[in-house]
């Protein structure tokens, strides 16, 4: 299946297919330099498939983690570059989940104000929503993404046969983020999702879940207002998420975010189908960690923060609430 991101000069394609790694010499163009980033648990084999492909490539391996996501990941990849003689028109491929998109998008942002970038998912998180939409960031200073650009992909490649090497973990963490956009932009998704097996319609689940992340994203590209909807559950959940990075993923960090900001009905809708992919619906806060971290967040604007809530599934409103308002509903949760 192939989708379409249509952003004018920006627009690209998504190739959603089996084993479409191993023709990405024909998806992408690799007869040129390119530098191959990826992370210390990423296979072999999936990196090596790439290389075999590239006429002429450099092989950049981060550690793994969101702790790596960092100012010196970032200028350990641009000396990379330097080192060999990379231009403007050579290419970063990044393969790996949301760390590895984000960093190599943001060096590509960034290395002689913009090279092209291709970006290759192997997380489902990182499939169904952080490789699609040009965001690109690092982390400092315990803040998420607090650095960044929106820089576009020229092309993304998902292959849902990579997810067979993906611990049950993660994949449960990435289905936190189809459950996002069902809950808050398709009932009948979120319907589906209930009722069937994901994992037996996995390429249907990731396919829905990019349909309305692109229909986001071309109304909104750098989230002047509609966009902000995919934040739901980011609000908190990225808050809990730089409490609790050694404990829990992204995806769950997310899950626990949804239902602070749910309408009863659709807070118990919410913990019926968390319960049924094995994410957490409970965490013990301290509501005074989870404000400081939302002081740093990109989302607030002064003493206000726009929040996204579901009065039931399948919509959302946009509301901005003061920042004291929101410690007060920490503390009542």
């Amino acid at each position: 299946m192939r989708l379409n991101v249509n952003l004018g000069k920006n627009s690209y394609e998504i190739l959603i297919q089996r084993n479409c790694l191993s023709q990405a010499a024909t998806e992408l163009n690799l007869k040129r330099k390119v530098l191959i980033v990826s992370d210390s648990g990423i296979p072999t084999q999936y990196i090596e498939n790439i290389a075999g492909q590239c006429e002429n490539s450099v092989i950049k391996i981060i550690p793994q983690g969101e702790n790596n996501k960092n100012i010196k990941q970032f200028t350990n990849l641009c000396n990379v570059l330097i080192d060999n003689n990379f231009t403007r028109t050579d290419a970063i491929v990044g393969i790996g989940g949301g760390v590895v998109g984000d960093l190599a998008g943001f060096v590509a942002a960034s290395y002689m104000r913009g090279i092209d970038f291709y970006n290759i998912p192997t997380t489902l998180l990182s499939q169904i929503d952080s490789s699609v939409g040009g965001k690109t960031a690092i982390n400092m200073q315990q803040v998420k993404n607090i650095i960044g650009a929106f820089y576009q992909p020229k092309k993304v490649l998902i292959d849902p046969d990579v997810l067979t090497t993906l611990p049950e973990r993660q994949k449960v963490s990435g289905i936190a983020e189809a459950i996002k956009m069902a809950t808050t932009s398709n009932a009948d998704f979120f319907d589906f999702l209930l009722q069937q097996d994901a994992w037996q319609n996995i390429e249907k689940v990731i396919a829905e879940s990019l349909k309305i992340k692109i229909s986001v994203v071309e109304q909104d590209e750098k989230e002047a207002g509609l966009r902000k909807v995919l934040n739901f559950g980011h609000t908190i959940g990225h808050a809990i998420e730089a409490n609790f990075s050694s404990e829990l993923y992204h995806g769950e960090c997310v899950a626990l975010g949804m239902l602070y900001f749910s309408s009863k009905q659709v807070k118990e809708k919410l913990k019926i189908i968390l319960h049924k992919y094995g994410l957490p619906t409970e965490i013990a806060l301290n509501p005074d960690l989870i404000y400081k971290s939302i002081l740093h967040d990109k989302k607030a604007e002064g003493n206000q923060i726009t929040i996204v809530s579901v009065p039931e599934i399948g919509s959302f409103e946009l509301k901005k609430i003061s920042i004291n308002d929101l410690k007060t509903l920490l503390i009542d949760a």
